[in-house]
């Protein structure tokens, strides 16, 4: 065995110990309760208030409380266990399964993780050490904005982000979710709450980011960078339409089960 197959077992191990499965589960709990504190912010918007209502919006929210930034650093630390723990997946996880088709998809999957829980653990570094969490949506829609061909790329972006958010309430409508956590052995109510909880959660996140991907669209099309913010601007967007406080309402109460389903999928998650 020469020296870069010895490294790669050693990460294989370090990535599957158990303290690195403990500091996984313990970012997941911690992606849970930012979506309580999304929705929160999303209820309180919904009500006339003019908070951020998004990651960066709760991120700040937990810094101003006392001993809030230490808090945070112990956050940033569980989302970069979870991105390790993903990378393992999506470099050779899920040999549980026989098909390949469905392994090769679950890995895809967990690839998209990766990113996700990297930008979530840059953006909490970034607010634990003092900084505002700032807002590269407009700016990197406002650079493509100016680069050649970079009105119809950014057009192309926002068409998939839509894709993307449409598959996603497809499959939590399925409860696709559930393949990824084992119930068997955990009280019927628990698994009840676990299944309902995840599936309306999945579709209102769902339904949220397809209306980052419409924003994203219109920015394009109208030359626009600041209309593709992310989420805040896409729930205050949702808030401003007619009986747009009541469905701004309805999707903070589901972005609030997705964050309560995130405590059942840290409990019971394959980790």
């Amino acid at each position: 065995m020469n020296a870069a197959e010895d490294a790669a077992e050693s990460a294989e191990r370090l990535a599957g110990s158990q303290p690195m499965r403990l500091g996984a589960r313990a970012g997941l709990v911690a992606n849970g309760l930012i979506h309580l504190l999304v929705a929160y912010l999303a209820i309180r918007v919904a009500f006339g208030d003019a908070e951020r209502a998004d990651q960066g919006g709760a991120l700040q929210t937990i810094a101003g409380e006392p001993f809030g930034r230490l808090l945070l650093w112990a956050v940033t630390a569980g989302f970069a266990a979870v991105v390790i723990w993903r990378l393992r997946e999506a470099l050779s996880g899920f040999r549980y399964l026989t098909d390949e088709s469905q392994r090769r998809q679950k890995r895809l999957f967990s690839a998209g993780q990766v990113v996700v829980f990297a930008v979530l653990t840059g953006l909490t570094a970034r607010v634990a050490g003092g900084e505002p969490p700032g807002n590269g949506g407009q700016s990197g829609s406002a650079w493509l904005l100016q680069a050649p061909g970079g009105r119809w790329l950014l057009a192309a972006i926002g068409v998939g982000v839509v894709v993307t958010g449409g598959f996603m309430a497809f499959r939590g409508w399925q409860k696709a979710f559930l393949e990824d956590v084992d119930l068997i052995g955990a009280p019927a109510l628990v698994s009840v709450l676990a299944e309902r909880l995840g599936q309306f959660g999945a579709v209102a996140k769902a339904l949220a980011i397809m209306i980052i991907g419409v924003l994203i669209d219109v920015a394009a099309l109208k030359s626009e960078p600041a209309r593709a913010q992310g989420m805040d601007v896409a729930l205050k967007t949702l808030a401003a339409q007619p009986f747009g406080s009541v469905l701004l309402v309805v999707v903070a109460l589901g972005l609030a089960s997705y964050g309560l389903f995130c405590f059942f999928d840290a409990r019971y998650h394959r980790v």
